[in-house]
């Protein structure tokens, strides 16, 4: 699966919440809210930013790119409830983009 059709299956699972991406070197970040909360990387995995309030959820760390900081892989995009849960609690504890 190539990013794109990753990012179009991953935005297809977020349906109803206000998602927008922006291509990037390869891979894509993507906004909630204008709050950046992660995205897809290096390996072709979807990583959200790390934060108090989505600790609960056990996920497990990553680093996106060589130098990187760690981050939260997502692994289980079936679970859309939860998948949303998950980017609406990130989201709480990051700044929103000016």
């Amino acid at each position: 699966m190539t990013a794109k059709d990753y990012k179009d299956f991953i935005l297809e699972r977020l349906d109803g919440m206000d998602i927008f991406n922006r291509a990037m070197m390869g891979g894509y970040l993507f906004y909630y809210d204008n709050t950046l909360f992660g995205g897809i990387y290096e390996n072709n995995n979807f990583l959200i930013k790390k934060t108090k309030s989505n600790e609960k959820y056990n996920l497990k760390e990553e680093v996106p790119y060589k130098g990187g900081k760690p981050m939260y892989l997502i692994e289980d995009l079936e679970d859309v409830e939860t998948l949303k849960n998950i980017i609406l609690d990130t989201c709480m504890d990051l700044p929103k983009k000016k």
